[in-house]
Formats: C-alpha cells, sequence, structure tokens
C-alpha cells in the first residue's frame, strides 16, 4: 500500500505560517478522502482538516479560517497550509486516510509554535 511522508515543520513564532506536505510512494488517487491529524504531548491525536471527493473540506473548529488543506493527486502530495499560528497549534501533525481505518501512520511533522 502507498506510504505517506510528512514534511515541513518546524519551530516558528507566533503569527507565522507554515506550509506542510504529505506525499505518497504511489499514487494517492485510490486513497480518496485525505486528512491531516495531530497530537500534543499527552493527549488524544485529533482531525484537523479532510479533503472530501464530494464535498468541501472540514475543518476542526480552531483552526477553520487559519488553515487550508488541499492536494495535488499529480504530484502525490496532500498540502496543509497554516496561517496565523497560536501557541495551542504544536503538535506532531500526521497524514492518512480520512477515516484512516487500519492503514498504519507514519512518523509525522513536528510544528512548535512560540509565543
Amino acid at each position: 500500500q502507498v506510504q505517506l511522508v510528512e514534511s515541513g515543520g518546524r519551530s516558528v513564532q507566533a503569527g507565522e505560517s507554515l506550509r506542510l506536505s504529505c506525499t505518497g510512494d504511489g499514487s494517492i488517487y485510490s486513497l480518496n478522502d485525505l486528512a491531516w491529524y495531530r497530537q500534543a504531548p499527552g493527549k488524544e491525536r485529533e482531525l484537523v482538516a479532510a479533503i472530501h471527493r464530494d464535498r468541501p473540506p472540514t475543518y476542526l473548529d480552531s483552526v477553520r479560517g487559519r488553515f487550508t488543506i488541499s492536494r495535488r493527486d499529480d504530484q502525490n502530495t496532500v498540502y496543509l497550509q497554516m496561517n496565523s499560528l497560536i501557541p495551542e497549534d504544536t503538535a506532531v501533525y500526521l497524514c492518512n486516510r480520512y477515516p484512516p481505518f487500519s492503514r498504519p501512520w507514519g512518523r509525522g511533522t513536528q510544528v512548535t509554535v512560540s509565543s
């Protein structure tokens, strides 16, 4: 099955922007709906944004209006544009199918936002 690898995370100051990438080692087209998730230390993994084949993207309430999910099937990549970052966005960000079913998770990419 297609492996997904996340990249683009780093340490930033509050108010800055980042773009995360999730690239498959094969075609992501057949994965249909895809999503970005995040997990902060001591917290459950949560859905951040999902991009669907048949309806508009969905977003976690706390990121709506700041984050934008997009995909380029020709590049086998899903993006997460994150603007106006706040310290509460600090987490490991992971991508996977939506819902993930039994697909394995990658290592994710660390985003750290300092105030």
